[in-house]
């Protein structure tokens, strides 16, 4: 069974300029992901999907393989995951190298680690599901989310929940947007990495952090500086 890390890293990155390859503790970000497959030992191949030669430099510097520039069509804004995922498989069918197996991890992924990568193939292969990847429980029940009006007005999105007890409430999640590992012939029928098959893997709140914004940045900096000797 043959397996490649796929890591997308678009050079244009407006809310955070130059977003994956900004240094995060001493080191481009996109360095973190590289360094986990590596480390991992699942993977006959680690690689970067980019369009930019900028990056492509850094991510050879930390151990991947940057064998083609991303094409014009999968690197605009409406250019999705799963087509840049298509894409890379492809490069490699045509070149006679096939892939049963792959993990696509994200550039700005400090706290993605060989074991929690491990894991993800585990229980792929024991479910032979069609995809996992790493959640994050909401710290508050969504069932009593609120919405504001243009005017300031609070209102609930479903009035029926806002009596009921936290515990009677049923747990809510998102993805950490850490990776996702997934079988590659299933991806190619269902041009989806989620589907009726997929299962999950929960991460603690205080070791996940999702990156979009100079915020999220910070956060994700305080989070890693108080956990990174738990990183494997």
């Amino acid at each position: 069974m043959k397996k490649i890390a796929i890591i997308p890293a678009r050079g244009g990155s407006k809310r955070i300029p130059h977003k994956n390859i900004k240094f995060f503790f001493g080191k481009p970000i996109i360095a973190y992901a590289i360094e986990a497959a590596l480390k991992s030992g699942l993977y006959d191949e680690v690689m970067v999907s980019t369009d930019s030669e900028e990056i492509a430099e850094v991510a050879r510097e930390y151990g991947a393989k940057v064998p083609f520039i991303r094409s014009s069509d999968n690197s605009n804004d409406f250019a999705t995951t799963v087509d840049v995922l298509i894409e890379v498989l492809d490069w490699y069918k045509d070149m006679d190298l096939k892939f049963d197996f792959a993990t696509c991890i994200y550039a700005c992924a400090p706290f993605v680690n060989a074991k929690v990568l491990n894991d993800s193939f585990e229980m792929l292969i024991k479910e032979n599901c069609d995809c996992v990847f790493p959640i994050l429980a909401y710290s508050h029940p969504i069932q009593r989310a609120l919405k504001l009006s243009d005017m300031g007005k609070i209102a609930t999105f479903d009035d029926s929940n806002s009596n009921a007890r936290t515990q009677d409430l049923d747990k809510a999640f998102h993805d950490a947007g850490m990776f996702y590992t997934f079988d590659v012939k299933k991806l190619k029928v269902n041009k989806s990495l989620r589907t009726q098959d997929t299962f999950a893997i929960e991460i603690d709140e205080l070791h996940a952090h999702d990156i979009d914004t100079e915020n999220d940045w910070l956060l994700a900096e305080l989070k890693y500086k108080l956990f990174s000797n738990e990183i494997i």
